[in-house]
């Protein structure tokens, strides 16, 4: 529900806030004084596209804020909470204009983009205007409105979960195709593509330690000659006497050890050349270990250069690196086995999926019984309504046809179309060739009303749907305007119509009348929620163009009325 709403140099309005209420208000004043710069504002704060021209002359920008109510609101408040936007049921739209025509649009304060405002804006207002009839051409609102105001919704959701199994059958039918459609020859030649990765072990620490014996065997000599060398300067094996390394650090120890209590240095030295005897004959144990593995047979050398050269040439093949080479045969080995049990699958999916076909065929002619056994009251309760508008006579049909050869779809299987006439003896045709502007915007109404139940607490803004008539029809148009705004969400509903009606705007529950003044270099537009008295006046204006005593007194028979209706 809209609570406020401020506009800042928009158009002519220099300035301007509003409370709005519950329940229905309408907005009234003098030709051509602004009433429907209150919708276009809105009309942006709900994504409309925007321009320079609506920034208010000599102005940087035009700025323009509406808070809403989401408590009533459920898909309003799934919406932001989904967006991460939502803020205590709460909703503030925000938009700026600069005089370039650039716009930024917010949401509780962060940044959005005008599709998602627009979005959010669709669960949050309805406006209806003279081209309301150009959404009804369209395929989804007709699902829209019928499927929004029937009592089956078991019955589409029936018809949904059996969509979802037919698709999901249907999608492991074609995986199974575009994965396992093998001929012979393609199958021999993965087959032979699989045998040569098989011959060799793929594993990734196989292949590690296949280039490390590589490695080894190809420094064959030159690692012996090391290992030698070092070994030697450890300890060397001579016949001359001379001790090596190791042997010199245990004869420095034998010198010194006697010292250590005379200096903590030399205890400190002695500590160090123990350890460092320790490591040395630890290192020649590995070295002269390494020497022992050392294999200069030239053969082995061969057979490792060989096998690692085949694996390069594998992973050149499969263009993957070497250590890629196992998930490619695991690979080749999965497809080729899905060839061999593809066709046995490919039967059981294919009987399924004509299971689940006839599971979606069945829900789908049961949901179209429910919905042309709807489709016929709604016509007739939408008939009614039109007679009530000042077209008597006139018909509407919303026809519902089963097509079971149509492929299977989230809605069913059923095609709408609406015809109307607008006038006795005329065959119904299509909407915008059989009604004028003003009949087509009566006919929205009744649809509006014929379909309103007690769901989300959307507004609904009516921008001079009253054109082109008067008397009892106008009564008419104030009623269902008025019934209308009480049956949205939880019983709080809020309907707002520009209209220059009186018949309508007694019907309201509040009445904003909206003002334009001129002066010689500036034209402002400015609002006012009116009181009873200012309400009696401001009918009595619409009345007859001036305020007497004669058109007060009626304005004040007719606020009567409608309040004692009420």
């Amino acid at each position: 529900m809209l609570k406020h709403l401020q506009i800042r140099n928009f158009a002519i309005v220099p300035s301007l806030e509003l409370d709005i209420h519950e329940g229905f208000t309408a907005i009234t004043g003098e030709t051509g004084a602004g009433k429907s710069i209150l919708v276009d504002a809105l009309g942006l704060l709900l994504g409309d596209r925007s321009d320079a021209t609506w920034v208010r002359a000599g102005a940087e920008r035009a700025e323009l804020t509406a808070e809403f109510s989401v408590d009533h609101n459920k898909d309003a408040r799934d919406w932001l909470e989904n967006a991460d936007l939502y803020e205590d049921g709460d909703c503030l739209l925000r938009r700026t204009i600069n005089s370039k025509g650039r716009s930024r649009a917010f949401i509780n304060g962060s940044p959005v983009t005008v599709a998602q405002m627009q979005a959010l804006g669709s669960l949050l207002v309805e406006i209806h205007g003279q081209n309301e009839h150009m959404r009804l051409t369209k395929s989804a609102e007709q699902f829209k409105l019928l499927d929004g105001s029937g009592s089956y919704a078991a019955a589409i959701k029936q018809l949904g979960s059996a969509h979802a199994e037919w698709r999901r059958v249907s999608a492991e039918l074609d995986a199974l195709d575009r994965d396992s459609t093998v001929s012979a020859s393609d199958l021999e030649f993965l087959e032979f593509q699989l045998s040569e990765l098989q011959q060799h072990n793929l594993s990734a620490d196989s292949i590690i330690a296949l280039q490390n014996e590589h490695d080894r065997l190809a420094a064959g000599g030159a690692l012996l000659e090391a290992l030698t060398a070092g070994m030697e300067i450890l300890e060397p094996e001579t016949v001359s006497g001379n001790g090596g390394v190791n042997a010199g650090l245990h004869t420095a120890l034998g010198h010194l050890h006697q010292f250590i209590p005379l200096d903590n240095d030399i205890g400190a030295a002695c500590q160090m050349l123990e350890e460092a005897a320790v490591n040395c004959g630890e290192a020649l144990d590995s070295l002269r270990s390494a020497r022992e593995r050392v294999d200069l047979d030239p053969s082995r050398l061969e057979n490792a250069a060989e096998s690692l050269s085949r694996l390069h040439e594998l992973s050149r093949k499969h263009r993957v690196p070497m250590d890629g080479l196992e998930a490619v045969m695991v690979a080749l080995a999965g497809r080729i086995e899905r060839a061999g049990s593809s066709e046995k699958r490919r039967i059981e999916l294919e009987n399924e999926l004509q299971g689940r076909l006839a599971d979606y065929r069945k829900a789908a002619k049961k949901l179209h019984q429910q919905r042309k056994k709807h489709a016929a009251e709604l016509s007739s309760r939408v008939t009614a309504l039109m007679a009530d508008l000042g077209m008597a006579g006139g018909t509407f049909e919303l026809a519902v046809e089963l097509d079971l050869q149509a492929p299977p779809s989230a809605r069913g299987d059923d095609s709408l179309a609406i015809s109307i006439s607008a006038n006795p003896g005329l065959p119904p045709g299509p909407l915008n060739k059989i009604a004028s502007g003003g009949e087509l915007s009566r006919i929205s109404l009744a649809i509006k009303v014929a379909t309103a139940g007690g769901g989300d607490a959307v507004t609904q803004i009516f921008d001079e749907v009253d054109a082109g008539i008067g008397g009892d029809t106008a009564n008419a148009v104030g009623r269902l305007i008025q019934r209308l705004s009480q049956r949205a969400g939880a019983g709080i509903g809020q309907a707002l119509c520009v209209t220059h009606l009186a018949q309508v705007a007694v019907c309201a529950k509040h009445q904003l009348q909206v003002r334009k003044e001129t002066g010689k270099e500036t034209t402002v537009v400015d609002t006012n929620m009116l009181g009873i008295d200012e309400r009696v006046d401001e009918i009595a204006r619409m009345l007859s163009g001036t305020i007497s005593d004669q058109s007060r007194a009626h304005a004040g028979e007719l606020l009567a009325q409608a309040n004692k209706s009420d």
